[in-house]
């Protein structure tokens, strides 16, 4: 599978771009995640927000199922030399959409414990209206 097609690089470069502008302006840049990308056998699960010059590293949230994601820099080329069992290797999520910030996903991933977690609970936010009680942080 290709993790990032040209559609996709682009999309993270502006918001790359983006950041640094509005960092010069003093402003605060929260964009929505781009791309989830995924283990299929395992919890692993990434969030990325942009795509530095160097083509390589992503910046979003970072989650390796040990209850603790992180939001920082990640890199592309080593997450797609992950060999997995079965011939398997990370995924993206082709059906991935979020109306969520970067921020929300990260606030709610701690609180959940994980990606996949708060991803269940903005589900259940959409089909029901309501927020669901997540513990406090």
């Amino acid at each position: 599978m290709i993790l990032l097609t040209p559609q996709l690089q682009q999309a993270l470069r502006d918001n790359y771009a983006n950041r640094h502008g509005c960092e010069a302006r003093g402003e605060r840049f929260d964009p929505l995640p781009v791309i989830k990308l995924f283990n299929p056998v395992g919890a692993a699960t990434w969030l990325a927000t942009e795509l530095a010059e160097d083509g390589d590293a992503l910046f979003g949230l970072a989650d390796l199922g040990f209850g603790c994601p992180e939001l920082g820099w990640f890199s592309l080329s080593e997450i797609a030399s992950v060999r997995l069992p079965f011939g398997l290797a990370i995924e993206r999520d082709l059906g991935f959409k979020t109306s969520h910030p970067l921020s929300a996903w990260a606030d709610w991933s701690r609180r959940a414990g994980s990606i996949i977690h708060a991803e269940a609970l903005f589900r259940r936010i959409a089909s029901s209206g309501t927020a669901p009680e997540i513990p406090p942080t």
